[in-house]
């Protein structure tokens, strides 16, 4: 088991989750309460994901979110994960990070992916793209050139943005984020919280084939970070109960039923059928639930595991004190680097 300073380093993923009886403002004053602790607690990122027209997660638009959190942290990266391309046009992709940047420095991470982040009807409300391999290939190539250093004549350029570079990352759920992140020599994220099925193809795939010498590389090494669930709390009991709130989100999610946030229940068994019962128990290897020691145990089982060099982690809990406090409780296991 490695020691505490040998552990690789830990980000946050954020969805702004809304809760029963939660207004839209409370979940989001939640997400900001949340990336100060994560910013004074040493995490190294604290990204957020597009999704659009679910009752569930409050945010659809990113790049506003991350400036309202850029007012309220100091140190921490900050970052999509992803912004999906699909629904943009890379020019007003450019212009809101390089405003971004322009305002706050160099703080923020663009992770792009090729979902739409949402149902087919409010992804044609949104459409711009298909996301096809190949246009979105081309439209990560736009982005980078557009944030890169001013090109003689060109014709359209984002400003602000040029010369911000704003580092990018690929996002993927599958080999074929894999492929795109390797040909265009970025660091990979791998949605590995929700999809761990493909995650150890898709590492040997992009370490394979990874290009540093790409028009758009921006590592000189293949560079992984994978998402994992986390939830910790004084005693592996109450992670246990407190964690059916995300098992049923993943139920709602996965049959179509998207809402706030469930309250945590006693019995699972009680309140759904043998079938759904699968699903809220799917992927246990991407689940590190229970006391702090136990969590970090599972955390280091994984990394042991999976070549990667950064776990992002993400927390669902119906109280969002209840999901502060895991996040507390890891980062002092974990021994992150406190901010002084």
């Amino acid at each position: 088991m490695p020691s505490a300073h040998h552990r690789i380093p830990l980000s946050v993923l954020d969805l702004a989750p809304r809760s029963q009886g939660m207004t839209p403002a409370d979940a989001l004053a939640a997400t900001r309460s949340l990336a100060q602790d994560a910013d004074r607690l040493g995490y190294r990122r604290f990204w957020v994901a597009e999704h659009h027209g679910t009752e569930t997660f409050m945010s659809s638009a990113t790049s506003l979110l991350l400036g309202h959190l850029a007012e309220h942290t100091q140190r921490i990266r900050l970052g999509s994960g992803g912004v999906m391309l699909p629904n943009h046009s890379p020019l007003m992709v450019a212009e809101y990070y390089g405003t971004l940047a322009t305002l706050h420095g160099d703080r923020f991470d663009l992770g792009l992916g090729r979902a739409p982040g949402t149902d087919p009807m409010t992804a044609a409300a949104l459409a711009r793209g298909t996301g096809s391999l190949d246009t979105f290939a081309q439209d990560v190539a736009d982005l980078a050139a557009y944030l890169g250093d001013p090109r003689p004549g060109a014709q359209v350029r984002a400003l602000p943005g040029e010369g911000t570079h704003v580092p990018l990352w690929m996002l993927g759920s599958s080999t074929g984020g894999a492929q795109v992140a390797a040909a265009l020599g970025l660091p990979f994220a791998f949605a590995s919280h929700f999809a761990p099925d493909h995650l150890d193809s898709a590492i040997e795939l992009y370490r394979t084939h990874f290009r540093a010498d790409a028009p758009t590389a921006q590592v000189e090494r293949p560079m992984v970070m994978a998402g994992i669930n986390v939830l910790a709390a004084p005693t592996g009991e109450e992670a246990r109960h407190l964690f059916t709130t995300a098992q049923l989100m993943a139920v709602r999610i996965r049959t179509g039923q998207p809402a706030p946030l469930d309250p945590p229940v006693q019995d699972l068994a009680a309140v759904l059928p043998e079938q759904l019962l699968q699903i809220a128990d799917a992927h246990q290897s991407v689940r590190a639930v229970g006391t702090p020691d136990e969590v970090a145990a599972h955390l280091d089982g994984f990394v042991s595991e999976h070549p990667v060099d950064e776990l992002i982690v993400t927390t669902y809990t119906h109280d969002p004190a209840m999901r502060r406090r895991s996040y507390a409780l890891l980062a002092e296991v974990w021994a992150l680097p406190q901010a002084a």
